[in-house]
């Protein structure tokens, strides 16, 4: 299990669940007749045992959810579900290289008479195995298991444990380290295997009751239950593409690859990673929705890789102030930063400082919901974007091209030069040296470069960092420092800078 540390964005919040605040229909997000309504009696199934007392839970409490219109103890649920959930052990070679050295070198003395280097000799590679646990999930009758990419990731063996305590090898038919996703494939005898049902995690609700099922820690099968706390999270650091259940059911190291399951024992989510001070568990845990792992597996299934759509643009949420600087009337949509020269964007027309409203109609949210939305399109396909252009809605069609394999990520570096200071921020001249070392994109073709900026000035606070090159200010072009000066004075209350950052673009805003 991926162990995520707290950061100054996350919290941990404890909760107390009183006694009598669930009921049995309540797990099912159903209102539980009350027991003095005479339609408490009359709908109440056969199958239910009823409390002694009016207005007792059963205990202990949960005890009985409503599964497919019948009561069903979660005790069957979960003995519905935990036959498809597997042990994966994997184990892989590491090298190391030390060197090596006559065992009579080891004294000092004879060190001494060596000269330089002290009679070392060439290095000598050595080598260990290192072994992993994690979990797995059974998902077709002929031996297919979804897993986790970093359960398998370098595994030179594999060897998956069924409930039923049957030993299997498993080969890796795909990964996807963007996603986190893998699938394996039982070798041998796979008969009697019993696979899980997908489940649509779409039509999840928050507080909707689920169980996590792994080997935590290598002890053994665990089944544990909680409810969902959160959908949709990204940008928590995982993996590229992150649209996670957040879940409060205990998940600990060895959980990974293992299923999270609803209230009829179907696969919603393969449980990834928790947030975590001490590695184990705090309440915090995620999942991959089922509704994004089932696609990935059936691409590595069929090509062994995962084709993602490419619109080639650079985005961003919107804020208050940034909305407010750019006059968009509201924090809706996200912000198209920059676009990509040759990509699918500029072919469609779409233009640095639009605001995406709508993908195929649907509304767009947040960078993370649109930015999977757009791989999940798939490369050759062709979306229809809703867009606000300087407060004018308008229509694109754009054709998807294929995510590349990798885009450039240079790195900024600090700057020398002699700065010229600006409300804590030290400016530089954007010279063909200072291009150079930022690997700034040919296409922009003036701005000036942050060398420095004071703590505690607006600038610090907006988020401008040295190595950046601001190319416009209140959305017309910096030409060098004494533009750049001229316009910052000329601002109000806030500068909307467009900033260029490690070969992508967004916008920032400067409170003066």
């Amino acid at each position: 299990m991926k162990r995520i540390p707290f950061s100054s964005k996350l919290a941990l919040v404890s909760a107390l669940v009183g006694a009598g605040v669930l009921g049995p229909a309540a797990c099912a997000g159903r209102s539980a007749p009350s027991s003095s309504s005479p339609m408490a009696a009359a709908t109440a199934p056969d199958s239910v045992v009823k409390p002694p007392l009016a207005g007792i839970l059963p205990h202990p409490a949960f005890a009985y959810a409503q599964a497919g219109g019948t009561a069903a103890s979660i005790a069957d649920i979960a003995e519905k579900a935990a036959p498809s959930v597997v042990n994966v052990a994997s184990s892989r070679t590491v090298k190391n290289v030390r060197e090596r050295m006559p065992f009579f070198l080891d004294d000092p003395f004879f060190r001494n008479f060596m000269g330089p280097g002290g009679g070392r000799q060439q290095e000598q590679e050595q080598k260990h195995q290192e072994h992993g646990l994690g979990s797995g999930v059974l998902v077709s009758t002929d031996g297919l298991v979804l897993t986790n990419n970093h359960v398998v990731d370098g595994a030179d063996e594999i060897k998956v444990t069924t409930a039923d305590k049957r030993e299997f090898s498993a080969k890796v038919l795909g990964t996807d380290s963007k996603s986190d996703v893998a699938v394996l494939k039982l070798q041998g005898d796979t008969s009697g295997l019993k696979p899980i049902e997908f489940a649509d995690s779409s039509r999840l609700r928050l507080g909707d009751v689920v169980l996590a099922i792994g080997d935590p820690f290598g002890v053994g099968e665990t089944i544990t239950m909680g409810i969902v706390s959160a959908k949709g999270r990204a940008n928590v650091g995982i993996a590229a593409y992150e649209d996670f259940i957040q879940t409060d059911a205990a998940i600990n190291p060895g959980n990974s690859g293992g299923a999270l399951v609803d209230m009829e024992g179907r696969l919603v989510g393969i449980n990834t990673a928790i947030l975590s001070r001490s590695g184990g568990n705090m309440g915090i845990g995620f999942a991959i929705p089922s509704n994004m792992a089932q696609p990935i597996m059936k691409a590595l299934i069929d090509h062994g890789k995962v084709v993602r759509g490419w619109l080639g643009v650079g985005i961003q949420d919107i804020d208050q102030d940034l909305a407010s600087a750019m006059k968009l009337g509201s924090v809706k949509g996200i912000l198209v930063s920059d676009v990509s020269d040759t990509g699918p964007a500029a072919k469609a027309g779409l233009k640095s400082g639009d605001v995406v409203m709508k993908l195929n109609g649907r509304e767009v949210d947040s960078t993370g919901m649109f930015r999977n939305a757009i791989a999940a399109a798939g490369a050759n396909q062709t979306v229809k974007l809703d867009i606000v252009r300087d407060g004018k809605p308008m229509t694109v069609d754009a054709k998807l091209g294929e995510l590349p394999e990798k885009l450039g990520t240079p790195g900024a570096a600090e700057e020398e030069g002699a700065p010229s200071s600006l409300s804590g921020l030290s400016l530089g001249e954007l010279t063909p040296d200072v291009r150079s070392k930022v690997e700034l994109p040919s296409s922009v073709k003036s701005g000036v470069v942050v060398m420095g900026i004071d703590p505690g000035s607006p600038a610090a606070a907006s988020g401008l960092r040295p190595g950046d090159v601001v190319t416009e200010v209140n959305r017309a072009p910096v030409e060098g420092v004494a533009k750049f000066k001229a316009q910052y004075s000329s601002a109000k209350d806030k500068v909307l800078l467009k900033v260029v950052r490690e070969a992508r673009t967004l916008f920032l805003v400067v409170k003066k």
